[in-house]
């Protein structure tokens, strides 16, 4: 099965404009790119004088496109594609305002939205958040669970460690099942997703991701859980064109059905990535042009 190409939203660099918002999100269906995937921060934080440490690539010179009520104006300019949250720190909301949300999203876009979800690293953005970052596993199992219940019961009784819904439920609810991916850094992130999860967000096409799709996939065979299961690895723009299709060709073989680009600089350092130097959105297009003509024959 050909790989589907998507592209990461650039939410740091694209600024406020709304028509520049919708021109990348319309250029990137009218080009042919199945989905868009946006990241998700809240708040950002300083990183300086920190016990523990920030390490995350983003600060309070970050901006951040909140992926819900973006999703609800991309619906809305789009036709085809399909919307991704890559990921949304699901334990520093609440499940079931989460759950109202994706429906949401679901029914104004015509079953275009995937919710992906993570645990995230920002420890001060869950504290202004009014959530506990030390549990955000565990909460992320249990959101997950419930979530799944609310998007598919027209009623539902839950008794959780942190959740708690006695005889209630979503009106409206999605006409078809909403896709639930995960991602992360982590062998507890791949057990996850491989037990639960209808789908795998890769942040990075480094040789240790691909270790890990290759325990993804083992475990997904051992569950009997791989028929459908979408995987999806994300590279930068700077990585060049042979770079391009060796890794459509490498991942292909471990398993991949999605193959995405993203040409966000904010943090490539961090990620031991070379900027791709883009201006604005039109530079934005020209990239997705290109990418797009180059990987089409290999995906």
């Amino acid at each position: 099965m050909p790989l589907e190409i998507g592209t990461v939203f650039p939410t740091c660099e694209i600024g406020n404009d709304p028509n520049a918002i919708r021109d990348f999100a319309q250029a990137a269906e009218e080009l042919g790119y199945s989905h868009i995937i946006t990241y998700d921060h809240v708040l950002g934080a300083e990183h300086g004088d920190r016990e523990p440490a920030l390490g995350g690539p983003y600060t309070e010179n970050d901006a951040f496109h909140e992926p819900m009520v973006l999703f609800g104006y991309l619906a809305a300019l789009t036709q085809r594609i399909r919307l991704v949250t890559g990921v949304l720190i699901l334990p520093q909301r609440q499940a079931a305002l989460v759950a109202k949300q994706a429906t949401e999203l679901a029914v104004l876009s015509e079953g275009r939205f995937t919710l992906g979800v993570g645990t995230g690293w920002n420890w001060v953005e869950y504290e202004a958040l009014g959530a506990d970052y030390a549990s955000r596993g565990k909460v992320l199992d249990e959101q997950v669970e419930l979530i799944q219940e609310l998007l598919s019961e027209p009623i539902v009784n839950f008794e959780g460690r942190f959740h708690r819904i006695e005889r209630a439920g979503l009106l409206p609810r999605p006409s078809a099942k909403i896709p639930i991916w995960f991602g992360g850094f982590s062998p507890v992130a791949i057990r996850r997703a491989a037990k639960v999860g209808n789908g795998f967000l890769f942040g990075s096409a480094a040789p240790p991701m691909q270790a890990l799709c290759g325990e993804l996939v083992r475990q997904l065979d051992e569950n009997g859980r791989r028929e459908a299961f979408e995987i999806d690895v994300v590279l930068h723009y700077s990585e060049g064109e042979e770079k391009w299709r060796s890794l459509a060709e490498r991942w292909s073989e471990l398993g991949a059905t999605h193959f995405s680009m993203r040409a966000m600089d904010t943090g490539v350092h961090l990620m031991g990535e070379k900027p791709a130097g883009f201006r604005g959105v039109q530079d934005h297009i020209r990239g997705l042009e290109r990418f797009i003509e180059v990987v089409r024959d290999v995906a």
